[in-house]
């Protein structure tokens, strides 16, 4: 499973990375010639891009290294810390398009070219299929860093459809309306920054240990307590490193219970509940006496 879901991981992350390379150069030089802000400030998104898909794939293949010495629990959380530095990312950019935008909003201007449209309808097309691809990708593979991934895709999507309403306007209304392009390309930066902010908040929680869905946890409760000798479960606490989870619970055994027994309680415990949720891929018991009620 971790090899097949490294491969399948990767595939998004490098077509990503291919198609982002080839629309980078193309959007630089078409915004350029073509003399429209939008056009260049949506290139600069597509650069982030680029980056954040290499932090992505250094991000995964961290992630799936095994567990060792100074790294017990493995190095799952990669993931997240790729996810969040892909999201700081974003807000950069939104930051480095407004500001420009802004800056040379009252500056002259020369009306963009019509071609340029073209270029922006090839591009929505191929970073919106991009989106639905990867997106699904990292549904199938439960990665944080491949869905940021998907939604840096379908920010550029929106920039450039920003871009292209941008210099539509300007080129319908002629003379005076040549600013439209700016503030297409500060709209397509607000989207930008918001999507950003949106994608570092889970990433930083799953940084931070918050714990999972409480489905998830009443799914492990509800395995442990199916164990014969299991009196209740105490507490139960779960954290994620990467796609998979760690357990640490403690479960209420009879009090006269010989050490052997309870031992051997803790490790069905263990057994049921990473075979019912394979996704959990350990679970430390804690043995505690029932409690008696007084």
């Amino acid at each position: 499973m971790p090899t097949a879901r490294l491969q399948r991981s990767l595939r998004a992350t490098f077509l990503g990375l291919a198609a982002n390379v080839a629309l980078t150069v193309a959007k630089f030089l078409a915004g350029i010639l073509g003399h429209s802000q939008a056009l260049i400030a949506d290139a600069v998104e597509s650069l982030a891009d680029i980056f954040s898909s290499i932090i992505v794939w250094r991000g995964l293949v961290v992630a799936e290294t095994p567990p060792d010495e100074d790294h017990p629990y493995g190095h799952g959380k990669a993931e997240p810390l790729s996810a969040a530095l892909v999201s700081v990312m974003l807000l950069l950019a939104a930051a480095w398009i407004a500001f420009n935008a802004l800056h040379e909003l009252n500056a002259p201007r020369i009306a963009p070219s019509p071609w340029t449209l073209v270029i922006l309808i090839i591009v929505i097309g191929v970073k919106e299929t991009l989106f639905r691809f990867v997106l699904r990708e990292s549904e199938t593979v439960s990665s944080s860093a491949v869905e940021t991934d998907a939604w840096h895709h379908r920010s550029d999507a929106i920039t450039s459809a920003a871009a292209f309403l941008g210099i539509s306007i300007s080129l319908i209304g002629g003379k005076g309306y040549e600013a439209a392009d700016n503030w297409a390309a500060v709209a397509a930066a607000a989207v930008i920054a918001w999507n950003g902010w949106r994608l570092l908040r889970p990433a930083f929680n799953e940084l931070m240990d918050r714990s999972p869905d409480r489905e998830l946890i009443g799914k492990i409760r509800s395995a442990a307590e199916k164990i014969p000798g299991v009196d209740g479960v105490e507490k139960c606490f779960v954290r994620k490193m990467g796609y998979q989870f760690f357990v640490d619970m403690h479960v209420e055994v009879d009090p006269q219970m010989t050490v052997e027994n309870s031992h051997r309680i803790g490790h069905e415990v263990k057994n049921k509940v990473r075979a019912e949720i394979p996704s959990v891929r350990d679970v430390l018991i804690h043995i505690e006496p029932r409690k008696v009620n007084e």
